[in-house]
């Protein structure tokens, strides 16, 4: 790999590996230690219809540490926006590497010049990558603008509620479609692209890759497979947090914690 891209690859490392960790122990450890014993998940638990009235009242009366939750958790994926392409240009630089070094055994051996120096269909398969990218991607900002967006307006209208305010029913519908936005369109297109990344690895096996990116590349089919979890059961019922979703996030923060490692660990070949 080319020096300025290598650099820049373990910058985002870095970034990764902030993320994976605000995933894997700030927002945990913050909902353990803080939000717990002010009876954040109680409040959550709810059911019925006052449960939208108990939630906003506590918000009410707790602004301060829901919106260190909700930074928290916003930050972990905002530090992950540059990973879907960084992703896909080290799987098409692996590719592109490896058709280069069969192109040249293969002039080597009859003699023969390749077409422009590059192997015939260096970019053939890369469109699974493509859609990888730009579905992570897209899925990572439609979680942070839900997710930020609807922040702004649950505080927006929580001010001065109690548990027996009445909830308009507009806040029901807007609050559904901020949390369909974010966990339900947002973790799935994620889900989506985890597992094409997963299987673009998985498919040339260690014929391409070290045994340590393969394994990561399986490790991606089961983040996508418990991503896409949440991502339908919060999409059947918008508004409240899927059994899933914790696993589901536990285990992407370490696949992207993993990520991280071998990025600021790269070398030039």
């Amino acid at each position: 790999m080319k020096r300025n891209l290598l650099s820049r690859l373990r910058l985002s490392g870095w970034y990764y590996l902030i993320g994976a960790l605000l995933l894997l122990l700030g927002v945990p450890l913050y909902q353990l230690l803080v939000l717990n014993p002010s009876h954040y998940s109680a409040t959550l638990s709810t059911q019925g219809n006052s449960h939208f009235a108990f939630y906003l009242a506590w918000i009410s009366t707790h602004i301060l540490q829901y919106i260190i939750y909700r930074i928290l958790l916003i930050a972990a994926f905002a530090l992950l926006l540059t990973l879907p392409f960084n992703l896909f240009r080290i799987i098409v630089a692996q590719e592109i590497i490896d058709q280069q070094e069969r192109a040249q055994e293969e002039q080597d051996e009859e003699g023969q010049d390749g077409e422009d120096g590059m192997p015939a269909y260096a970019w053939r398969g890369k469109g699974f990558a493509v859609l990888a990218a730009w579905a992570g991607l897209i899925g990572l900002v439609a979680y942070v603008l839900g997710a930020g967006i609807g922040t702004i307006y649950v505080i927006a209208v929580s001010k001065g509620v109690t548990a027996s305010t009445p909830v308009p029913a507009s806040f029901t519908t807007l609050y559904s479609i901020f949390s369909l936005i974010s966990n339900a369109a947002g973790i799935g297109l994620l889900a989506l692209s985890t597992l094409f990344f997963g299987a673009l690895i998985a498919r040339r096996g260690r014929n391409l890759w070290p045994i340590i990116w393969l394994l990561f590349g399986y490790t991606a089919l089961a983040v996508a497979a418990l991503l896409s979890g949440s991502a339908v059961a919060s999409a059947g019922s918008p508004g409240e947090q899927a059994v899933l979703t914790t696993p589901a996030f536990l285990l992407f923060g370490l696949w992207v914690l993993w990520l991280g490692v071998l990025l600021v660990r790269l070398k030039p070949e």
